[in-house]
């Protein structure tokens, strides 16, 4: 099992908390960027840095993570396609992408996205907060808990 982030658009916060359970569970993590990142290696700890250009980095972690590894990104394409193999993913926010949800999720987003593009909608999601740190510390160690148990996660 591994812990795969998507570290160009994570925020630190949330990684400090990945090391931090990686460290108790003895779970690697692999951090892929488009861009060298703040040293962060260790023994559990690793950085991938992919080329230049849209969605290699997320190219990257499909391709490499495994059904039973957790995948940590706020990118809904990404979390689509890691669900769909099987995969568990879950959002810097705490929130799950199950298959009951990454549809209207997937959805949602490309309704933003015309939204925002036509004028009719400015501005992005909402700052994060100490609420959203503390609901992804509690749903990582819940998932991992059970992950590690090899109970199914969602």
């Amino acid at each position: 099992m591994k812990i795969w982030i998507d570290a160009d658009a994570c925020p630190r916060v949330i990684k400090e908390i990945v090391f931090r359970a990686s460290g108790r569970l003895k779970i690697a993590v692999c951090l892929v960027a488009n861009k060298s990142l703040a040293k962060h290696e260790t023994r559990l700890v690793r950085c991938v840095v992919v080329g230049e250009g849209f969605d290699v980095a997320d190219d990257y972690i499909a391709d490499n993570a495994a059904p039973e590894d957790l995948v940590i990104t706020a990118d809904i394409p990404l979390a689509a396609r890691i669900v769909a193999k099987g995969g568990v993913a879950l959002d810097p926010r705490g929130e799950p992408y199950t298959e009951d949800n990454v549809g209207e999720r997937l959805s949602m987003r490309d309704l933003m996205a015309e939204l925002r593009a036509g004028g009719l909608l400015q501005g992005g999601p909402a700052q994060f907060s100490l609420t959203d740190r503390q609901r992804f510390a509690s749903s990582l160690d819940r998932l991992l808990t059970r992950m590690v148990r090899g109970e199914k996660p969602l």
